[in-house]
């Protein structure tokens, strides 16, 4: 099996990228319908990404500050694209 090459890789554009994401939730969305829980959309849409080549993170911390309050985890942000 042969190597990406990253030379040869089109770097996409915010607007294309969102299309893409966009496309794959809409395409989870019709397959199977409202009413899941969040971590089986969570895992179809990373699964649709991954095939797509759209780089992303999964579950990340995202710190919270207020005045002398400073929690490392805050939040947790599902995907980050």
């Amino acid at each position: 099996m042969k190597g990406i090459d990253l030379c040869n890789i089109k770097m996409m554009t915010e607007n294309e990228i969102a299309k893409v994401v966009f496309e794959c939730g809409l395409k989870i969305h019709r397959a199977l319908g409202p009413g899941l829980l969040e971590s089986a959309y969570e895992e179809c849409l990373c699964y649709e990404l991954l095939k797509n080549r759209i780089d992303f993170e999964r579950q990340k911390p995202l710190p919270l500050i207020y005045e002398a309050i400073n929690l490392d985890i805050g939040y947790r942000v599902d995907i980050i694209i």
